[in-house]
């Protein structure tokens, strides 16, 4: 990256990456295979995208915690058994060959698109949570496999958490939320430090991407938007199997 509106188109794609994770999910989805259609190799552009994840959870976690809303130590432990298996799943990354990730990253998004398509509804009415003995141990080997997939790709696993948290541990929409991107923090923390001591993350590019991410979570948390969730998902779904396409056939 040599020009100087790409960090604009950066800050852009961050917007537009923060507005819609606020107000549907996902879309990491965009920012990773933009990244690399600027010229990054794979694994640089997977490392620099943890940048603005770290910094949007963070602002995430501090957000829930002031609205008292914690599911502390739950989140912790899910959070470390995560790390663990984040630091594999970043060393996999790191190591893997750039058509190869590419190809799998093409083929992760169009999963996660029947996910966003096929996703059962959340009911948050009348739920009794688990969250001690056996479902949390329960939840601490699942997580660990998710880590894995978290350090190795992360794209789209905002969604498979939410399925999990809510239908296993049986959280509300809100919990769920908090313990997120608790989790997210956390494992993310780790794989960051992995990509960055080999050398896989460009500071500047990830600061400016989070600065455009940052925006866009504060925009879309302060308006009211009719039925944009909807047009949201239909606008990341078109988006989404685009850039899979060019993943696939073009690289």
């Amino acid at each position: 990256m040599e020009e100087w509106y790409h960090y604009l188109l950066l800050v852009g794609v961050g917007f537009v990456v923060g507005f819609i994770n606020t107000v549907a999910g996902g879309a990491s989805l965009i920012s990773l295979p933009v990244l690399i259609f600027l010229g990054l190799p794979p694994a640089v552009a997977n490392g620099t995208n943890r940048v603005a994840i770290v910094l949007q959870t963070a602002i995430a976690v501090a957000g829930f915690k002031s609205k008292g809303v914690s599911t502390f130590p739950f989140n912790v432990y899910l959070g470390l058994s995560a790390l663990v298996g984040s630091i594999l799943g970043a060393y996999i990354a790191v190591d893997i060959k750039g058509e190869t990730f590419n190809r799998i990253l093409a083929i992760i998004m169009v999963i996660v698109v029947l996910i966003i398509i096929f996703k059962p509804k959340v009911n948050v009415s009348e739920l009794e949570e688990r969250i001690t003995g056996k479902y949390l141990w329960i939840g601490m080997l699942a997580f660990f496999f998710i880590g894995i997939y978290g350090g190795f790709i992360n794209a789209g696993i905002g969604f498979i958490i939410i399925l999990f948290l809510h239908y296993v541990h049986r959280l509300s929409l809100v919990r769920t939320n908090a313990t997120k991107v608790a989790v997210v923090f956390i494992y993310t923390l780790a794989a960051l430090v992995v990509f960055a001591l080999n050398d896989k993350v460009i500071w500047k590019v990830g600061l400016v991407l989070a600065l455009g991410n940052g925006l866009g979570a504060w925009f879309s948390s302060r308006i009211s938007v009719n039925k944009g969730d909807g047009y949201i998902k239909i606008f990341l779904i078109g988006m989404v199997l685009v850039m899979a396409v060019k993943l696939w056939f073009f690289t």
